[in-house]
């Protein structure tokens, strides 16, 4: 039996870890799967052709940007949007392919699925640290924003969004380290695409706010179930969302510095 009008696209930059496994997860479901490269060094680009997908060069421009890039670039008009470390189960793969039962399209432009972090150790967080994601959509509706900052879906008020009952596998890190490196990443990114409010504003924060980021966390978003290694990524995740504050107000201080200089 075919598999649905559906496009999977794939922002990707050495993602070797997981691609294969991750686009051939969505071809579970997806007629086609679209893997937006932007200059991966590694072996990314020949496992992703091999795996059965169509690989599209470009030049990283943004998160969303990159999202219109894949959504341009897929031939379907239904988009299933994954990262490449997010891997589709087979019974999110039959729930998908239900909206399409009898030549049916889904009732909704828009659906919510979550995302349930698989550590490299242990069982997967069921209960802890879950994410929600509309990340499956009709571009005829609905589209990535144009925007080299942010790249989720902005949803107008009225517009209905279905929800999936199963789960996407997020393996999002392979130890403390590399969680670490990555917290860092995204912090610097993050922070050079923020409004800077005030100068005060993102110093109060950055003496106080560090143990509310670590509760949000911990208990909000309940990675106090997962024992010690929930406590140890929690405290990493709230050090992520501080550098932020820090690297935003360096940022300020920099530019401050600049215009000093060329009043001379």
């Amino acid at each position: 039996m075919p598999n649905p009008p559906i496009s999977c696209y794939i922002r990707a930059k050495n993602e070797e870890r997981l691609i294969a496994e991750v686009i051939t997860a969505a071809l579970q479901v997806a007629d086609e799967v679209v893997v937006i490269d932007s200059g991966s060094t590694d072996k990314t680009i020949p496992l992703s052709e091999a795996a059965g997908a169509r690989v599209v060069p470009s030049p990283w421009l943004g998160g969303g940007k990159q999202k219109r890039l894949g959504e341009d670039a897929s031939k379907h008009n239904w988009m299933l949007d994954l990262d490449g470390d997010e891997i589709i189960t087979p019974e999110l793969a039959e729930e998908i392919r239900a909206l399409f039962a009898d030549g049916k399209e889904p009732p909704c432009p828009v659906y919510t699925f979550e995302l349930v972090t698989k550590p490299p150790v242990g069982e997967p967080w069921w209960n802890a640290s879950v994410v929600k994601r509309n990340r499956f959509y009709d571009r005829r509706v609905i589209r990535a924003r144009d925007h080299a900052g942010w790249d989720q879906l902005e949803i107008p008020p009225g517009m209905k969004v279905g929800k999936f009952k199963h789960k996407i596998l997020h393996v999002s890190f392979t130890g403390l380290e590399q969680l670490q490196d990555k917290f860092n990443k995204t912090s610097s990114s993050r922070a050079k695409n923020a409004t800077l409010k005030s100068f005060w504003y993102v110093a109060l924060r950055l003496l106080f706010a560090r143990p509310f980021y670590f509760l949000n966390h911990y208990v909000r978003r309940g990675l106090w179930r997962e024992g010690w290694y929930g406590f140890a990524v929690a405290n990493i995740a709230a050090h992520g969302r501080w550098l932020k504050d820090a690297k935003m107000l360096e940022i300020y201080l920099r530019r401050r510095d600049e215009a000093k200089a060329r009043k001379g």
